[in-house]
């Protein structure tokens, strides 16, 4: 298969019946709005295509529309929003991995579990090991994580994002993904919620539809559409603008495959 670039969405859009739409990288950079992706949303609305914003998120989908409407998106274009940390709400309701855990991540991710409150407890009690995101006061020390962690492997971890890094605006952050990684390189089990990881697709998936996945993170967004035989289309002036820089048209596949992924479609920035 051949990639094609594409100048706007309104090209393709004739093709499929529903989008999977990621969000940061893609409709905002985590601190204002991208006006050409919101001029897709809007179009999309009007030709009645059902489109999900589909995020990895460590929060419920409400905390995520919240944010969206902080960022003064027309709530209108928010009815349908899915989240890694919803796909892993579902699995802690269940009590799938115990019922204690020991939470590592950022005070803000608590919404997670709020319902489960009681149910959170130290690192040596703990049934598993519930990973939304870094520490406020380890944001950066890598090998912080490691030390925590190294004599608990026999305990899975559940984490609720993917993603190993994000952009805000400009500046890099680490994501839960980050110490997922660090957990396994040491021998430690982890589940994972969230792209490119079925569950979260399955969620969101009607009969019969054709899908277009539209997002920036090749490890993630593309890699799912690719695991689930989707049509994706890669957003370049993400998460891998530095890797397309500077790159002659002819030579994108190469990047993906890099990754050992493919796309159907790139575009710069989204667009109508």
């Amino acid at each position: 298969m051949k990639s094609k670039i594409i100048q706007g969405l309104n090209q393709v859009q004739g093709k499929y019946d529903a989008f999977f739409i990621d969000l940061w990288g893609v409709v905002h950079n985590g601190i204002k709005l991208y006006p050409g992706a919101i001029q897709v949303l809007e179009n999309l609305k009007k030709l009645n295509k059902r489109f999900v914003l589909m995020s990895n998120a460590p929060r419920p989908a409400e905390n995520v529309k919240k944010f969206l409407k902080q960022l003064k998106i027309n709530k209108n274009l928010i009815d349908n929003v899915f989240t890694s940390g919803e796909a892993a709400l579902i699995s802690l309701k269940k009590n799938s991995y115990g019922k204690n855990f020991f939470h590592i991540g950022p005070q803000r991710d608590i919404s997670l579990f709020v319902k489960f409150k009681n149910n959170r407890t130290a690192l040596d009690k703990a049934d598993f090991i519930l990973c939304t995101g870094f520490f406020e006061n380890h944001e950066k020390s890598l090998i912080y994580y490691k030390k925590l962690l190294q004599r608990y492997t026999k305990i899975k971890m559940i984490c609720t994002n993917p993603d190993l890094v994000v952009y805000r605006g400009n500046n890099q952050e680490y994501c839960a993904g980050k110490i997922a990684e660090i957990f396994e390189s040491i021998g430690g089990n982890v589940i994972y919620y969230g792209k490119p990881y079925r569950e979260i697709y399955d969620f969101c998936m009607k009969k019969k539809e054709t899908i277009l996945v539209i997002g920036d993170n090749i490890k993630t967004d593309i890699k799912g559409a690719n695991n689930m035989k989707l049509d994706s289309l890669l957003i370049t002036n993400g998460i891998h603008n530095k890797d397309f820089l500077n790159l002659p048209l002819k030579s994108y596949d190469k990047v993906l495959k890099k990754y050992k992924t493919k796309t159907n479609y790139y575009q710069k920035v989204l667009k109508w």
